[in-house]
């Protein structure tokens, strides 16, 4: 608990497919995948990755020109890169834009996610791939987007983050119970007996009376028959 954080600061496949960080098995084919999968960040990527945004859920019509000149609002870019299949050419829907200052990246971070381009909403982070240490991509059963349709949710990210933990160590309650918790039930059980023994000693009192109405009523009711 002490060293808990809702982002991830390595990634781990098996933290990552819990909403909690805490599972000790994988619970979907995809983590097994990750956790067996050795994957090196691709060398043929260029740039520097810690001015380098992440940009997600884009709509397949932008264009490289689109990016720049919505992202060009936060500061001097200094390369756009929009991942296209490499047998159709077809957008991804996902992109990576370099900025020359570090302070461009941080506001383009906080003011751009969310920002909607072509009728989509952007999802906007930090460069994951040669930053995060573990780091697995989707295909490989890794990262940390999915839809919840899909079944395939990975945790520890900006976008869905982990959740605190429930702490369920049982020393609290075991020092409340050898302590003032267990004082506390013994004197309520005695409070209860106290008060069952109250509840008898009336009801045998009460009772008792009742029966010499009852007979009374009776020799009056005989009485008057006669």
């Amino acid at each position: 608990m002490a060293d808990w954080n809702p982002i991830a600061k390595v990634y781990d496949p098996l933290k990552a497919g819990s909403i909690d960080g805490t599972d000790v098995e994988p619970h979907d084919r995809a983590v097994w995948r990750g956790m067996c999968a050795r994957y090196k960040p691709n060398k043929s990527v260029v740039g520097d990755p810690l001015l380098t945004l992440f940009v997600a859920r884009l709509n397949p019509m932008t264009t490289e020109e689109k990016l720049h000149q919505v992202f060009s609002k936060f500061g001097e870019i200094k390369r756009v890169r929009l991942v296209r299949d490499v047998v159709t050419g077809f957008s991804k829907r996902y992109a990576f834009v370099e900025y020359k200052e570090e302070r461009a990246v941080v506001r383009a971070r906080r003011d751009a996610n969310k920002l909607v381009v072509d009728q989509q909403e952007l999802f906007v982070d930090f460069e994951l791939e040669r930053t995060l240490k573990g780091w697995i991509p989707r295909r490989l059963g890794g990262g940390l987007g999915g839809k919840k349709e899909s079944g395939q949710l990975r945790f520890g990210g900006r976008d869905r983050p982990f959740r605190k933990p429930i702490n369920l160590s049982a020393r609290p309650l075991q020092q409340e119970w050898s302590g003032g918790g267990r004082r506390e039930w013994e004197r309520s059980g005695r409070r209860d007996r106290d008060n069952r023994g109250n509840r008898d000693r009336d009801r045998d009192e009460w009772g008792g009376r009742g029966n010499d109405d009852s007979r009374y009523r009776d020799r009056s009711r005989h009485r008057d028959r006669r």
